[in-house]
């Protein structure tokens, strides 16, 4: 599966067009992190908690997305876009969205 920001594939021609594919995943604040935090407010420095935690939900959104992508029969998703949203205090939603394709 070719995933990608850009429009269109070098090289590559889209011979069907499947539609939007996305996932998401919602994730809390683990209070341990928060501690931690609190403390990097104070002192400075990477918050590397909540950053390993940014990166485990785009890993995971992007699976999601991945998975809906093939159950349609796409072996590309171009134009792929992440959005985040605050759910409530403490919880925030990661959402990946691209075009699923065809390519040859």
């Amino acid at each position: 599966m070719i995933i990608t920001n850009i429009e269109a594939l070098p090289g590559k021609t889209i011979v069907k067009h499947l539609g939007m594919v996305q996932g998401n995943t919602v994730r809390a604040k683990h209070i341990g992190r928060d501690l931690m935090a609190g403390f990097k407010n104070i002192f400075g420095g990477e918050l590397k908690g909540y950053t390993e935690l940014l990166q485990e939900a785009r890993e995971e959104s992007v699976a999601r997305m991945i998975e809906q992508a093939q159950a349609i029969g796409a072996n590309a998703v171009i134009n792929v876009r992440f959005s985040t949203s605050s759910i409530t205090a403490g919880a925030a939603e990661l959402f990946a969205y691209g075009t699923a394709v065809v390519i040859e």
